[in-house]
């Protein structure tokens, strides 16, 4: 098939393990399974490249076609997919990618994720063990995780000498996680911000700082705090069903905040309180 999708220009992070990544993708949760493959393809047609999906989602086979019938050539995309809690556990991995490849109808994923600690099970750190022979298979470029917070992180780099090359993490500028950001960095572990716009449960789009900055720039609220992700180093995907929020979302590589935009946007942290979801310590 012939790829008629536009071409994109998004900034890459070169991560831990030498590969690459691109800053700005495109993410599936809560994306109903039928819609699915509708949905990505309009993704794919605004200029995203990097898809962003999960076990649980339910939807990686409509990821997976709206990929087949892309015409765009694999290695032009980034496809990510997640290990999910049932799934834990060292005997258990390879399998659990083989079905999501299977679903994805994919023969590797360029970065594979353990979705998240689940602490009371006491399996995260022998299902990253497992996690780390996975790109000899060929089956995943690289291994990550997903909403680790500091003991969990020193946890498994201590048990193997080797830290993920990402950390998927709730992130956003009311939870900035300053603490962790600092044990990421001391580990060259790069932040995705998953909810980079505080799910728009937030009173985020009304603040002074996030009004002031779009509008010199003559963008939206979540234009502004998607650049503020951007200038941070984040590697973002915002999650949407409507083609034109699509369009918006990636139309960010075009101006960037000045430092004091940058900075006001950073003073918003509330900690803990302004976390929209559940704490990793309590999801099990």
């Amino acid at each position: 098939m012939t790829n008629t999708a536009k071409p994109t220009q998004v900034p890459t992070i070169t991560l831990n393990d030498g590969t690459s990544i691109p800053q700005l993708g495109f993410g599936v949760f809560l994306v109903e399974p039928g819609e699915t493959e509708r949905i990505v393809t309009d993704a794919l047609e605004a200029g995203y490249r990097h898809i962003d999906t999960a076990k649980i989602y339910g939807n990686e086979e409509g990821v997976g076609r709206a990929i087949a019938k892309s015409g765009i050539p694999r290695d032009e995309l980034y496809i990510t997919t997640k290990l999910w809690n049932d799934d834990q556990g060292r005997e258990n991995v390879r399998p659990a990618l083989e079905a999501s490849l299977e679903r994805l109808a994919l023969d590797h994923v360029d970065l594979y994720l353990i979705h998240w600690p689940t602490p009371e099970r006491g399996l995260y750190v022998e299902t990253w063990e497992a996690m780390l022979e996975l790109p000899a298979t060929g089956l995943t470029t690289s291994v990550g995780v997903c909403n680790f917070l500091e003991p969990h992180l020193r946890d498994i780099i201590s048990a193997t000498g080797t830290a993920p090359v990402v950390n998927q993490i709730e992130q956003h500028p009311y939870l900035q996680q300053p603490e962790l950001d600092a044990v990421l960095t001391e580990h060259d572990i790069r932040i995705e911000a998953w909810g980079p716009l505080a799910q728009a449960k937030t009173g985020l789009f009304d603040e002074p700082a996030v009004i002031d900055a779009a509008r010199a720039h003559n963008k939206s609220p979540a234009q502004a705090i998607i650049r503020w992700h951007l200038q941070k180093g984040n590697i973002v995907f915002p999650k949407t069903v409507s083609r034109a929020r699509m369009d918006e979302n990636f139309s960010v590589l075009d101006f960037e905040l000045t430092d004091d935009e940058f900075a006001a946007i950073s003073l918003l942290d509330k900690g803990e309180e302004g976390r929209v979801a559940t704490n990793p310590n309590d999801f099990n």
